[in-house]
């Protein structure tokens, strides 16, 4: 079966992580420091319970709702914008991931959720990781040689069991170029399926017939 990229491939698993009670001001420098957009708070026992983010900072260091001055009617965002720890100025509950959710997945929930970063958990509930918009739209920039390889190799070779040479491919821009023979008619659309399902692959040109 071809492997599908998950989030536990793509995430951070190195993670900068916030307390309830950390400073406002130790989180700013923590942000800054380790040039990241966002941190999870955790509780004593490493469960995520909330998000804090550089625009969670700024509206704190400006006294402002929002840096444009928006929203400010809504009393929780003044709150957050009085905030003095992560705790206060996170936003909670916090959405999260599943190490084996697929990239597809994770990113229809960022979209839906309107977030830029989900924190990724075990089934204890626990912080594993995180994952962000970046590390899923890595997955899809592949270099043509990488995406050839995995064709080759994964698909024509370990899955269809073709000899080396059978099908020539070649790759521009994410663009599959295939010429050569399978064994069976039915093979082909085959092919053509596996090779649009690798990451990165833009489309398939299939120049291919049954050998005999």
């Amino acid at each position: 079966m071809l492997h599908r990229r998950t989030v536990g491939d793509v995430m951070t698993k190195e993670v900068v992580t916030l307390r309830p009670h950390t400073p406002v001001r130790e989180v700013a420098a923590l942000l800054d420091a380790n040039d990241i957009a966002a941190a999870p708070v955790v509780d004593d026992d490493g469960a995520p319970v909330g998000m804090v983010s550089a625009s969670d900072v700024l509206r704190h260091e400006t006294g402002m709702p929002d840096p444009q001055g928006q929203e400010g009617n809504d009393e929780h965002a003044w709150g957050k914008a009085r905030a003095r720890t992560a705790g206060l100025l996170m936003s909670s509950p916090v959405f999260t991931a599943r190490a084996d959710w697929t990239v597809p997945r994770a990113a229809r929930e960022l979209r839906r959720r309107h977030v830029k970063q989900l924190p990724v958990v075990g089934d204890n509930g626990l912080l594993t990781g995180i994952v962000s918009r970046s590390d899923l739209l890595d997955t899809f920039i592949r270099s043509d040689a990488e995406i050839r390889g995995e064709v080759e190799q994964e698909i024509l070779g370990r899955i269809l069991g073709l000899g080396e040479g059978t099908v020539a491919i070649e790759v521009r821009d994410g663009d599959v170029t295939l010429r050569g023979h399978v064994p069976e008619p039915r093979l082909i659309p085959v092919v053509v399926g596996l090779c649009q399902g690798v990451d990165g692959v833009v489309a398939v040109d299939a120049h291919l017939a049954a050998a005999g």
